[in-house]
């Protein structure tokens, strides 16, 4: 029986030749821990994946321990408590959880274009005014707020204006969908200068009910009814969404869920 180094006319295996000669050209054991200590976590994890010797030299403990500690050093700490769980393993995990943080929020599926609000404001059940506008066609800062002239309808000569009710609707162009931002009804003084109403939002439907959406649906009407304003607030500053946050929350309730036809 011939030797599995021979082939048939007696000759040594090529295949056998190469990858003794490529086991020749690879750096010693030594060599590749000492190098491993001077690069970044991406080209670890790129050099491990040339072969097993550097694979085990790249994943040792040793040299992913000073990176873990350095950048995520509460994982770091774990390995006390988990001392099976190796630093790289740590890394990784410590990685995907910031990606996951600080992934910026995809684009709003729901076009501003698309979208028409509709303002109605009332007093002992007679409109004052209505207005039905497309929200592309109002004037805005880059934030989620919309200025719209009103051209009829004022407060002049009412006397005593205590009572009022104001309906702020969202629609999808087409009559698909609506969503009411706003349905307010209570009392005003007659010497206030303008009217400032607010209402919180519900928290769309991908989110617990137990927790506060964090925004309030802003709606301001001067007193002669020259101009109203309405648009969405964050409670923790007070400062008003921006346009593409203002549509995100809208396409909840305003466009059907990619998750349904699955």
């Amino acid at each position: 029986m011939k030797p599995k180094s021979l082939n048939r006319q007696g000759r040594k295996n090529p295949k056998l030749k190469m990858s003794e000669t490529r086991s020749k050209n690879l750096p010693p054991w030594e060599a590749l821990v000492m190098v491993a200590h001077y690069l970044d976590p991406q080209t670890l994890a790129l050099a491990s994946c040339v072969c097993k010797p550097w694979c085990q030299a790249m994943s040792l403990d040793v040299v992913w321990q000073p990176l873990c500690s350095s950048s995520f050093p509460s994982l770091s700490n774990l390995k006390i408590s988990y001392p099976s769980v190796p630093y790289h393993r740590l890394y990784a995990t410590g990685l995907a959880a910031f990606k996951r943080r600080h992934k910026p929020p995809s684009k709003p599926r729901l076009s501003i274009d698309n979208i028409v609000f509709t303002i109605q404001l009332s007093t002992k059940g007679v409109p004052i005014f209505t207005i039905a506008e497309a929200a592309s066609k109002m004037n805005n800062n880059q934030v989620f707020k919309f200025d719209v002239d009103v051209k009829h309808g004022s407060f002049k000569g009412i006397k005593g204006l205590e009572e009022m009710k104001v309906t702020w609707n969202v629609v999808l162009k087409g009559w698909e969908a609506i969503f009411t931002m706003m349905d307010w009804q209570g009392k005003l003084s007659c010497r206030a200068v303008e009217g400032w109403f607010s209402e919180e939002l519900p928290c769309p439907g991908c989110c617990s009910s137990e927790v506060g959406s964090g925004i309030v649906a802003d709606l301001k009407v001067d007193m002669k009814v020259e101009k109203v304003s309405v648009g969405i607030l964050r409670v923790v500053d007070w400062r008003y969404v921006s346009i593409e946050d203002g549509l995100r929350y809208l396409q909840h309730f305003l466009l059907p869920c990619q998750c349904d036809g699955m």
